[in-house]
């Protein structure tokens, strides 16, 4: 019966239903009529009476959100009591607008239409009642009897209307929010499929760059064992190039392992060596890189940390050459233990890449999965790239 809604959504209908009862209801006080009541006499009973039927319609109002169930009920009850001690049409009558408007907005189905025949019954029921009991005609002859027959049909249409209008706009809340909540599971589908597809690429890359590490290892591994004694010169350098190769494999597996868990292709793998290819594309697409590197690696990277350096760069010069106006720094720091690197380019015409973007998300998880991060905003008319990418010990010293 209860829906769960915010605390702050609770003040706000709490506050607003006291504020609509303190401003409906002394109007018929303040602009009056011969008596509170068709048949009860001018006194404190009317008065009381027309009071709580405010508070109950007001009340209805406030908890509509929460509960619109509820608030029907309540609202129904606030009207038979209205009906019931003869009181007239008032402003207060505003909150069973919005009674209708939230069965249709935030009931149930078969609320929703319970309150669509609610509107129409209550419409019909409150016109005739207020026409017939307020019309003023004193039903003495048939002419008297059609004027009110009139009036009470005149008020019913426009009690029906009001009422009808009330409810269609709850129920095209209804459909926009839907709308508004398919639109936000679409994204949400459309993102996991976008990281889906970016760890599989990864998972090809990892899968291409264990087969080399390994190659390495053991073709080093039977050049020591054939030179070991003979050459042990050439046995201990091809020891370190094992340790070196197989540290970097080592983490590459590990990551593959509890990461990755799909199928691999094949493929050749970009490395640091393939920088200046990117660089040379992007200058053909009519862009200029400037490129700083400082410091220079102190030794040959792991490769998934070439790997991640060198597809984030491409991706980030991407992004420049579509939303950038052809302005764009880059710069690479290789400190002992992490690689910072950071792109820079004046926004364009296009505007920035979009935060859910397939080329963001796939930035992220490469920096991410080399234990990194990675940052993608807009600074003043700039958007930066940045990421700090782990190399520990495993850079060769």
């Amino acid at each position: 019966m209860f829906r769960p809604i915010s605390r702050t959504w609770l003040i706000v209908d709490i506050v607003g239903a006291v504020l609509g009862f303190a401003l409906t209801t002394p109007l018929t006080f303040v602009f009056g009529t011969s008596g509170l009541s068709a048949w009860v006499p001018e006194g404190p009973l009317s008065t009381v009476a027309y009071v709580t039927v405010g508070v109950i319609l007001w009340g209805a109002a406030a908890i509509a959100r929460l509960s619109p169930t509820l608030a029907l009920s309540v609202a129904w009850f606030g009207a038979v009591i209205q009906m019931g001690m003869g009181l007239p049409p008032a402003a207060y009558d505003l909150g069973i607008m919005v009674v209708l408007f939230a069965t249709a907005a935030w009931g149930s189905r078969r609320l929703l239409w319970i309150g669509g025949i609610s509107a129409l019954g209550g419409g019909v029921i409150g016109g005739l009642y207020f026409g017939v009991v307020w019309s003023g005609e004193l039903l003495t002859d048939a002419a008297s009897a059609l004027r009110a027959a009139l009036i009470a049909a005149l008020l019913a249409s426009v009690f029906v209307l009001a009422m009808v209008m009330s409810w269609g706009a709850g129920l095209l809340w209804r459909v926009i929010l839907s709308g508004r909540e398919t639109q936000v599971a679409r994204a949400q589908a459309e993102m996991l499929a976008a990281e889906e597809q970016e760890r599989v690429r990864i998972a090809r890359d990892m899968h291409d760059i264990v087969a080399h590490s390994l190659a390495v290892v053991i073709a080093q591994a039977d050049g020591a064992r054939y030179a070991a004694a003979a050459q042990p010169e050439i046995a201990a350098e091809a020891l370190g190039t094992i340790a070196q190769t197989a540290r970097g494999a080592l983490s590459d597996v590990r990551m593959l392992l509890t990461q990755l868990r799909h199928r691999q292709g094949d493929g050749p793998q970009p490395t640091l060596a393939d920088l200046e290819t990117l660089f040379a594309q992007v200058r053909q697409a009519g862009v200029e890189p400037r490129i700083t590197v400082d410091p220079m690696p102190p030794g040959e990277p792991p490769g998934a940390i070439q790997l991640a350096v060198y597809r984030i760069l491409q991706e980030a010069l991407t992004n420049a050459i579509r939303h950038g106006d052809g302005a764009v720094e880059v710069h690479l720091a290789w400190l002992p233990d992490r690689v910072d690197l950071q792109v820079r380019n004046v926004i364009g015409g296009e505007g920035v890449p979009t935060a859910g973007g397939h080329g963001l998300i796939g930035m992220r998880e490469r920096a991410q999965l080399v234990g990194g991060s990675l940052q993608a905003e807009r600074h003043g008319e700039q958007f930066v790239v940045a990421a700090s990418l782990p190399i520990g010990g495993s850079v060769a010293g």
